[in-house]
């Protein structure tokens, strides 16, 4: 770090966990109040339940970062395909995988629907949690001697 600048108080990485936890509580209750398909009984269990899906989708987010990493180092037109196949189904099974946890951890006490109601929940909490994270982000340092504010 430079001279005088001050050591944060908080990990950024924790930071940035703790409000995408934040993220998946809100959108998760918003999906109980407004979807039939998605229940949690309690909110306790919703939070947990937010919990497990920051959990796995952190896991999917990294094998698909590796996944796609397979894409670019692919060689001629068969590497492709196969890594775009590889892609797909880790997409397409991992909301299999999401609704099979919830189920194997919180039972009939927590559901998300089907696949369409568990992929739109994921695509939501995974646009708002960029959104978010978009909006907390620091802003780049000012460049000195750049157009001054006010009239």
């Amino acid at each position: 770090m430079a001279a005088g600048a001050e050591e944060p108080p908080v990990a950024p990485r924790a930071a940035a966990d703790v409000v995408d936890l934040f993220v998946y509580v809100v959108v998760l209750n918003l999906f109980v109040e407004y979807l039939p398909a998605v229940i949690s009984e309690t909110f306790t269990l919703s939070v947990l339940t937010a919990v497990l899906l920051k959990g796995v989708l952190e896991l999917v987010v990294a094998a698909k970062k590796r996944v796609r990493g397979w894409f670019g180092a692919a060689g001629g037109p068969a590497g492709k395909v196969a890594a775009a196949l590889g892609l797909w189904a880790l997409l397409f099974g991992s909301k299999f995988v999401v609704l099979e946890l919830v189920h194997l951890v919180f039972g009939d006490t927590v559901q998300l629907g089907g696949f369409f109601s568990v992929t739109l929940l994921v695509v939501v909490l995974m646009l708002a949690r960029a959104g978010v994270r978009r909006l907390v982000a620091p802003l780049p340092p000012r460049r000195a001697g750049g157009a001054a504010a006010g009239p």
